[in-house]
């Protein structure tokens, strides 16, 4: 049974999805805490698992977790099936809104041109992922949810643990924990002194007589917190990374930045900054890419795989920066699709357009060769990213 835990696939997963692709697209596979599940690597599977509601979120417990911690982090809309997800999602939008985001385009714009200052201080190599990519998106939704800026470590602490799978399991309940009691304190003081910020939104918005309970509430901070910043950090990674790989990547959209929103569309289907769905459960049995799959299945949908199926895309394994059609399973697809979308993109769309405008002689301090990967099979991000702005 092939295993996701090994050095080889982490390092890089293509060549693995590709044969699988050929091979079996919906095979068994060991995850690295040694569960089975199945996993769908083809687009047309793929998004038909997205949206098929045999594929549960929720299985055979339709009910909530009697742990109080797990019921804390597993009552938001990403984790349950209609009607739950319907009410929450209905809820969560009302206050989530395209105004909103559009709102913060000046505070994104000023934040990114701070980070870009300190940048230009640095005399030697630096880390553009502690620099610039972590800071942008933390401080962005810090400040979104009205949480303070100073307690981003705190956050980013928390969020590497909780999305490190096998590897911070020992250090998981601890981290889940404080986040919990952080975030109950943060509702608590909102209630008292609401503001114009979302948490204050969230506390607020209502639907007839219907509204989010406490659960509800620290479950959706504890998605937006995690989904509004990881994925973010490894889109402006991974997409730095691919630029300054190839050099005449990096002075093409330098030379056009009107490829900008392309190119950030096929960043995310090239290198997906989430590699495999959250978990589903067959709800029955069901029949996909010619497997038969039984009831109460755990299966796991290759984001990352579908995104460069051969069947799909054209030259999947070619990065082209005007892409034409671009339909990836990045973000998603169908109830599920990422809420938070359209901010990944404005962040993304504003950081790359500043970065190669304020440093065109941008590139890499080391070999691409020694640029390592973090483990673990949701998330799709380098540790470190070293730069210099220096002379050659």
């Amino acid at each position: 049974m092939d295993n996701l835990a090994g050095r080889e696939f982490h390092a890089d997963p293509h060549p693995f999805y590709a044969q699988w692709r050929r091979e079996g697209p919906v095979r068994e596979v060991q995850l690295a805490s040694g569960a089975v599940v199945w996993l769908i690597t083809r687009y047309d599977d793929a998004r038909q698992a997205l949206t098929d509601p045999r594929f549960s979120k929720q299985g055979r417990n339709k009910g909530h977790p009697s742990d109080t911690i797990e019921r804390a982090l597993s009552r938001h809309m990403l984790a349950v099936d209609p009607p739950d997800h319907t009410r929450l999602r209905r809820l969560v939008s009302a206050a989530f809104t395209a105004r909103r985001i559009e709102a913060l385009r000046p505070r994104i714009a000023e934040i990114t041109s701070s980070l870009l200052d300190f940048m230009a201080e640095q005399s030697g190599p630096f880390d553009l992922i502690d620099a610039f990519a972590f800071p942008l998106p933390i401080q962005v939704i810090c400040e979104l949810l009205g949480i303070p800026a100073e307690d981003r470590d705190s956050f980013r602490r928390w969020s590497n643990i909780i999305v490190g799978g096998v590897a911070y399991q020992a250090d998981f309940p601890g981290a889940a924990q404080a986040m919990v009691a952080y975030i109950r304190g943060l509702l608590a003081a909102r209630r008292s002194d609401p503001g114009d910020d979302l948490l204050s939104g969230l506390i607020e918005v209502r639907d007839s007589e219907d509204r989010l309970d406490e659960d509800e509430l620290i479950s959706m901070v504890f998605l937006l917190l995690i989904a509004g910043h990881e994925t973010t950090v490894n889109l402006i990674g991974n997409g730095a990374a691919l630029l300054l790989t190839e050099r005449d990547r990096w002075e093409r959209l330098r030379a056009d930045p009107g490829l900008l929103p392309t190119a950030i569309e096929e960043f995310l289907r090239y290198e997906s900054p989430v590699e495999t769905a959250t978990f589903r459960i067959t709800s029955e049995p069901v029949t996909i890419g010619g497997q038969n799959l039984p009831a109460y299945a755990p299966v796991v949908i290759g984001l990352l795989s579908a995104n460069r199926d051969e069947a799909r895309f054209p030259d999947p394994d070619e990065l082209r920066l005007d892409r034409p059609q671009n339909p990836h399973l990045a973000f998603g697809h169908g109830i599920h699709y990422c809420l938070g979308a359209p901010l990944a993109r404005l962040e993304a769309q504003i950081a790359f357009g500043a970065l190669i405008e304020r440093f065109p002689g941008l590139r890499l301090a080391g070999p691409a060769s020694e640029l390592t990967w973090r483990p673990g099979l949701l998330l799709r991000g380098l540790f470190t990213l070293p730069v210099t702005t220096g002379p050659e």
